[in-house]
């Protein structure tokens, strides 16, 4: 019951820009705190960006900072992660990732979305 729906992956020349959404369902979206991760192929899965429940703080790994944008949207139970000035390096797929934050109710988690494909390519 509990899902995180990722979608808007795809093929981008390097340079561009891509945004991805992750629709979330089944718990109390404000309730938890929202992370983005990648995959690059043939490497571990690493973070990216995370935003947190209320105060919605934003924090970024050095490697996208200043090129990545994370954002929700409480109404939708939405959480977006806009890019730009994309690299190769870029490449692989994207997962959606929530946590329930320090004294909420409800299931703690983690819960994953089954991620979605962004290749940085000429």
């Amino acid at each position: 019951q509990v899902q995180l729906v990722e979608s808007g992956g795809g093929l981008v020349q390097p340079g561009g820009s891509l945004s991805l959404s992750c629709v979330a369902s089944g718990f109390t979206f404000t309730d938890y705190h929202m992370s983005w991760y990648r995959q690059p192929p043939g490497k571990e899965r690493e973070w990216v960006a995370l935003i947190t429940s209320a105060e919605e703080t934003t924090k970024y790994a050095d490697s996208v900072k200043g090129r990545f944008n994370i954002f929700k949207d409480n109404s939708r139970k939405t959480v977006y992660l806009q890019m730009s000035s994309l690299k190769p390096e870029d490449t692989g797929v994207y997962y959606c990732y929530a946590t329930r934050r320090y004294g909420a109710a409800g299931v703690r988690g983690p819960f994953w979305g089954q991620g979605t494909q962004v290749t940085v390519s000429s």
